[in-house]
């Protein structure tokens, strides 16, 4: 196990130990970085335990005081990784675990066992190989790990009444917090920057945005092959139509050689995987931001949720898929649109009334940030989970 160890005296503030499967880039992980990074130092200290291990991305952490640990538990029943964790909350002797999605809730167990009296369990979305949530054996484990959890926090409405009508939370136990986004800093006019390559988009083009690791849950496919529909239906769409695809994964592929095989590859920018700063560039940039997901809109670490707010917050207009927690961030014909997943033909024509009318995309960009802005303001997030861990 990695990372150091840090004396707890009566005079620090209390410790939170985040339990996650792994620290990389990802919306579940990035929410936990800015909530470390916002939360005032003076109220809680913080501590991230990796079930599997941690990259380069704790480096966004800005606090000096963060340890950072790694279980590196084997695929199935580790018992050894289980001791370990036991051991280093005997050590740390936080005041809260805070365990996240159904990877991490088997920690609950050996934190009861280590002492720990506050122990929460975060959920994110739902397991990618459990979409709709009705996985028997889930479901079951779930519900036994009750007595333990303290209290369950859902990013979403929907992930709420799921905890309450199918996984067997106590409704007084349940509290619904929406992940945060950093308003302010995704609007900035600091961040307005040239993009990489400035030819992609000379002055006049319309840019379609697109954020997400490319595996087929997130169904980049759809979208490539949207907007291919696009550029021969809508006027001078070869000319005025531009693709930006931020992330990387194994469907990059097979994406390139689409965009290749239809001729459109000098439209589409593969930019892969951004810093904060190349994202909120191209986010600025951005017209139109898509997240065509076929995975539930909560699913896969809440990372579709996220992008749709951060592009609303850009004011780019969103267009997602219409389930999980998605309905609660866009506001379909109002701050956005929402289509059916892997649906080309109604995403082609939600976008294609979008390029046509330059009136529709500013009012509803300025709609979709101020929504962001009443609703989701990062700080705002901030403040509730630290009333949360208050109580």
């Amino acid at each position: 196990m990695t990372g150091t160890m840090t004396e707890t005296t009566v005079s620090q503030p209390p410790l939170v130990v985040h339990v996650i499967y792994r620290l990389a880039v990802g919306g579940l992980e990035n929410g936990l970085v800015n909530l470390i990074n916002r939360m005032p130092a003076e109220r809680y200290r913080h501590a991230i335990v990796c079930i599997d291990d941690y990259t380069d991305f704790r480096e966004r952490i800005r606090r000096k005081d963060v340890e950072v640990y790694a279980l590196h538990k084997r695929p199935g029943t580790d018992l050894g990784a289980y001791v370990r964790f036991w051991r280093l909350m005997r050590r740390l002797r936080p005041a809260i675990v805070h365990t996240r999605n159904v990877g991490a809730l088997e920690f609950q167990f050996p934190a009861w066992l280590a002492g720990v009296r506050h122990r929460i369990q975060g959920e994110h979305g739902r397991d990618t190989g459990d979409i709709q949530g009705t996985n028997r054996k889930y479901l079951l484990f779930r519900k036994s790990m009750r007595p333990l959890v303290s209290c369950d926090v859902a990013l979403s409405q929907d992930l709420a009444n799921w905890l309450e009508t199918s996984a067997g939370a106590a409704p007084q136990k349940i509290s619904q917090i929406y992940n945060g986004v950093d308003t302010e800093q995704f609007f900035s006019v600091k961040h307005r920057l040239p993009l990489p390559v400035e030819y992609f988009t000379p002055k006049g083009c319309i840019v379609i945005g697109t954020i997400g690791r490319m595996q087929l849950e997130k169904d980049q496919l759809t979208l490539v092959r949207a907007f291919i529909t696009l550029l021969d239906t809508v006027e001078k769409g070869r000319e005025r139509l531009r693709l930006v695809l931020i992330g990387d994964g194994p469907l990059r592929p097979k994406l390139e050689a689409l965009a290749h095989d239809l001729g459109v590859r000098a439209r589409v920018e593969f930019a892969g995987v951004c810093t904060p700063e190349e994202v909120r560039c191209r986010l600025s940039r951005a017209d139109v931001l898509l997240a065509p997901s076929c995975v539930s809109a909560d699913g896969d670490r809440e990372s579709g949720i996220l992008v749709v707010k951060e592009a609303s917050a850009s004011g780019a207009v969103p267009v997602a898929t219409w389930h999980g927690g998605i309905p609660s961030i866009v506001e379909d014909g109002v701050t956005g649109f929402l289509v059916p997943e892997r649906d080309v033909a109604r995403l082609a024509a939600r976008l294609r009334t979008l390029l046509d009318d330059a009136a529709m995309r500013t009012s509803m960009g300025a709609a979709a940030r101020a929504k962001m802005l009443r609703e989701f303001d990062n700080l705002d997030r901030v403040g509730a989970l630290e009333a949360h861990y208050d109580q």
